[in-house]
């Protein structure tokens, strides 16, 4: 006979177990739709479906995964971005709304049935490159990561969602690439000081600092880009980097000495300026 807890006895054991989380609800209900590969509607139709022993042990599994910290996006190895649901590890950033400014972005700078050359450097799970290669059809997308396991997660998502103008290339930043007519490059690049305290919180203490630490005071690798860029961007071309809501000033200083024009930063949904869009001329 099986004397396993139901789907309501389940999430609320979660519950009590998550209390420190602001999201216990949610945080059980996701995992236990995962665990039984429902919808959450599922559980509020079914609340009184026991779970099979295998099923128990594994919802109590990435519950404990969740108490020790484990990202949601993590356990249940995927997250949302732009309409598309994109599967990820730790082996790339977990995709964030705030990233989909840069999407917003270039839509409002090109048509979406033009012809152009984009580049997306430190692509991770593809999210912004594929987003983008599904909006613009026409375009030739080159996503671009000096990750090989992060790059295998990238084309994973590719292989889903069927962009059929997505390239990636491993590459550290723009070495390896020979485009030299690119509209527009993106990234969303590590910017992140090494002593930063909040890397030490929440989701970003189990992602892969590769992909967050930048030297120089977070800006290292945005310099980077900023002087490699001019040598692959059409001579009107874009340059478009996410970067922390406190480096605005400094970031815009560091590509006017680069020599880059029309330079605008950008706010993300919290009203912080998240990003900066420049042209080469």
């Amino acid at each position: 006979m099986n004397n396993n807890p139901n789907i309501k006895q389940c999430i609320a054991l979660a519950c009590h177990q998550l209390a420190n989380s602001p999201s216990s609800q949610l945080d059980a209900e996701v995992i236990l739709a995962t665990v039984l590969k429902k919808g959450r509607s599922y559980l509020r139709t079914w609340p009184e479906k026991q779970l099979s022993t295998e099923e128990l042990e594994r919802f109590n599994a990435l519950v404990q995964d969740r108490q020790n910290g484990k990202p949601i996006a993590y356990i249940i190895g995927e997250r949302e971005f732009w309409s598309h649901t994109f599967r990820v590890s730790p082996d790339v950033l977990i995709p964030r709304p705030d990233t989909e400014l840069l999407i917003e972005t270039t839509l409002s700078l090109f048509p979406s049935q033009a012809a152009i050359q984009i580049a997306d450097l430190g692509t991770g799970s593809g999210a912004i490159a594929i987003s983008l290669g599904l909006e613009f059809p026409n375009a030739q997308i080159t996503a671009v990561d000096n990750s090989a396991s992060a790059l295998l997660v990238a084309q994973e998502n590719a292989t889903r969602l069927q962009p059929h103008n997505v390239n990636f290339i491993k590459s550290d930043w723009l070495n390896a690439v020979n485009i030299n007519n690119f509209d527009i490059i993106i990234s969303n690049p590590p910017y992140i000081d090494s002593a930063d305290n909040h890397l030490n919180e929440g989701d970003v203490k189990h992602e892969p600092k590769s992909a967050l630490i930048a030297q120089k005071n977070g800006l290292q690798d945005i310099e980077t880009i900023a002087i490699d860029a001019k040598k692959h961007l059409n001579k009107s071309g874009f340059l478009l980097l996410e970067h922390g809501f406190q480096q605005g000033n400094t970031v815009k200083n560091l590509l006017e000495s680069s020599g880059y024009n029309h330079i605008q930063q950008l706010k993300d949904i919290q009203g912080h300026t998240r990003a900066t869009l420049c042209q080469l001329n």
